[in-house]
């Protein structure tokens, strides 16, 4: 069910129903009477909803039983609120219920009204799970089914009804009595949510990005790998003309020319024989060199072995 709920309006301050008291003397069965009545009516007024209220709400849907008590009610903050929202439920669920019941006006002025009273002893009275049973108690006594001494026209509900009205107070405020209460005791933190997002705009494709950390990476490092070299015809003309006309024409020529040009087979023939004879020349004198080492230490250890 629906949203929230701030101060209750149409709250009211509840009476305990006194226990009998010992008539004084010199008093009239009419004076006693109207004493009694009259505490009877203190118990049951004023009442949380009007008659017209009351009508309005027979008249409409769940929903429409939602908006109206919200509109009673006088909660602005439903969307904002959890203690306005969780009261507007508490309501809201209880006229449901009592219209399940078939109740008659009267009797859906009086439920709603004791609705109203149990949660005004709560939050204002400070009453414990214990005293609100026994006031609950002491006020079905009078508004319930009569009984010896008791005049009938104060009857709201029968017996069925006393009893479901107790059951559900049971199921629906009694069980959850620690809640309410620190629905109304503690006070709670306003935490505000929010979210910071900083955006970072794409630069144009012809300059890389992200662009390089300045601490991480040296400059020459990043010419040299990492910036995209230069594309456009304007740039590529600004390097050559900076390479100059001697740096470009003597790789031109070297391209051009044939280094092998002018030679016949035998004059290569004759120059790699030549190469390769010097070339195992070097080898076969480095590994005499070689071998006579070895020979010498050989001849050492020799020399050595027979002196022992």
């Amino acid at each position: 069910m629906a949203t929230s709920v701030g101060n209750t309006p149409g709250t009211m301050t509840p009476m305990r129903a006194t226990p009998s008291v010992i008539t004084p003397a010199g008093t009239t069965p009419e004076t006693e009477r109207d004493a009694e009545s009259q505490e009877h009516e203190t118990i049951l007024s004023p009442d949380f909803l009007s008659i017209d209220q009351i009508t309005d709400l027979l008249a409409a849907d769940p929903n429409g039983v939602q908006q109206k008590l919200e509109e009673f009610l006088n909660f602005k903050n439903l969307q904002t609120c959890l203690k306005e929202a969780i009261l507007l439920d508490y309501y809201v669920s209880g006229f449901l219920w009592a219209k399940g019941m078939n109740f008659s006006v009267i009797q859906y002025s009086k439920f709603m009204t004791l609705l109203d009273m149990l949660l005004h002893n709560l939050k204002t009275l400070h009453m414990s799970l214990e005293d609100s049973i026994k006031w609950l108690g002491e006020v079905m006594a009078e508004i319930g089914p009569p009984h010896l001494g008791k005049n009938q026209e104060w009857n709201i509900f029968d017996v069925t009804q006393a009893n479901a009205v107790i059951d559900y107070l049971k199921i629906s405020l009694f069980q959850h009595y620690k809640l309410y209460e620190y629905l109304f005791y503690s006070t709670r933190e306003d935490i505000v949510i929010g979210t910071k997002q900083v955006i970072e705009v794409v630069k144009p494709a012809d300059t890389p990005f992200p662009g390089p950390l300045e601490e991480g990476i040296s400059f020459d490092v990043y010419s040299a790998i990492i910036e995209a070299p230069p594309t456009s015809a304007t740039e590529m003309k600004r390097l050559d003309g900076e390479q100059g006309p001697e740096e470009t024409q003597p790789e031109t020529d070297a391209l051009d020319t044939d280094p092998l040009a002018g030679f016949t087979i035998e004059d290569i023939k004759s120059v790699l024989g030549q190469v390769t004879d010097d070339i195992l020349l070097s080898i076969q004198t480095e590994i005499n060199e070689k071998l006579q080492i070895q020979e010498e230490a050989f001849n050492a250890r020799i020399e050595k072995l027979k002196k022992a």
